[in-house]
This record gives C-alpha cells, structure tokens and sequence, in this order.
C-alpha cells in the first residue's frame, strides 16, 4: 500500500460481541483485524477508528459498557477515534478533514455491520474520491430471516468489489509498501 494509506476500522464495539445471535466469526474477525493494525503499526500507518453512538435501547449508547471499542483491538495511544450518530462514517464528522488534512488517500477498511456501516462507509469514501481496499475477511454481520450472515458478507463483497473498492484479503495487505 502506498504511504498514504490509513486502516479505516468501522464499529468494532465490545457490545456488539455480546449479542444473541452472536456476531458472525466475531472471534475470526477480531484476529483478522488485529492482524491488520499490528501491520500497520509497525509501518507507521495511521489506524484511525469509528465509533457508533447508538440510541436510547442500544448497546452502543455511549454511557452503557458496550459502547467501548473491542479490547481486543484497543486502539494505541494516538489512533484517531471518530464517534458518528449515522451509518456513514463522513456524515457528520471530521473523518473527511482529518483524512485529507493528514494527505491520506487510500483506505483499508474493516468493521461492523457488513450490511449498514462498512457497506455506506465504503460508498461514500469511493464518492468523495478516496481510493477505498475492503478487507474481504475483516468484516462481518448478523444474517436474518431471508439471508445468512456468510451469504450477506459474501454479497457486500461482491458488491462494493465491483464498483466501489479493491477487495483484498488480510493476508494480500502490505502496509508502507510502494504500489497499491
């Protein structure tokens, strides 16, 4: 990846692993994702976060435990935390500014819901210009009566690869290197 590349992690909250039904390979996610910020880390690539605040029932509420991002893939001292109200990360935030401040034009992104937050995130990112690489393994969702969370994940996949991102696995993504 070129330098000017950021890991866009999108809702990876503690209270999003405590649900029923659980979060699809929430565990593999998790590995998957923390595979990517220590890769980025020991380049020096900025690993910026986004944070739900959700409503007065959610368990993404700021005041409630499970509002916190995954301690498992705590963000470091200096990792930008963006907080957002919408399932688009630029709406109503500074993501936009800071990305552009900071002269970051690629973005590798990863999170949660595969369907909501990562899919919008993805689509606005490609419209406002960035250069957007999914993490084909480092997103994840919750399936429903008409569909699986693998089949959802797999169509995201499909989708936002065709006309919206790279799609790329963990494994295919090398931070600090020259190229895309």
């Amino acid at each position: 990846m070129p330098n000017d590349t950021a890991l866009l992690i999108i809702d990876v909250q503690k209270g999003l692993f405590d649900l029923d039904p659980p979060l699809h390979d929430g565990e593999g996610v998790l590995a998957t994702i923390k595979s990517l910020i220590d890769k980025a880390h020991a380049t020096n690539t900025p690993v910026i976060y986004v944070q739900h605040n959700g409503g007065a029932k959610s368990v993404l509420r700021p005041d409630r435990p499970g509002f916190p991002i995954h301690p498992a893939i705590a963000p470091a001292t200096g990792d930008p935390i963006f907080r957002k109200n919408h399932p688009d990360a630029f709406q109503g935030t500074e993501l936009q500014s800071y990305l552009e401040s900071h002269g970051l034009k690629h973005l590798v992104v990863v999170g949660i819901q595969s369907d909501y937050c990562v899919d919008t995130t993805t689509r606005r990112a490609y419209s406002l210009g960035f250069d957007v690489t999914l993490v084909q393994d480092g997103h994840s969702t919750w399936g429903d009566d008409a569909i699986s969370a693998p089949q959802i994940i797999a169509h995201h996949n499909i989708v936002l690869g065709d006309s919206f991102a790279t799609l790329k696995s963990a494994r295919e993504i090398t931070f600090g290197a020259p190229g895309a």
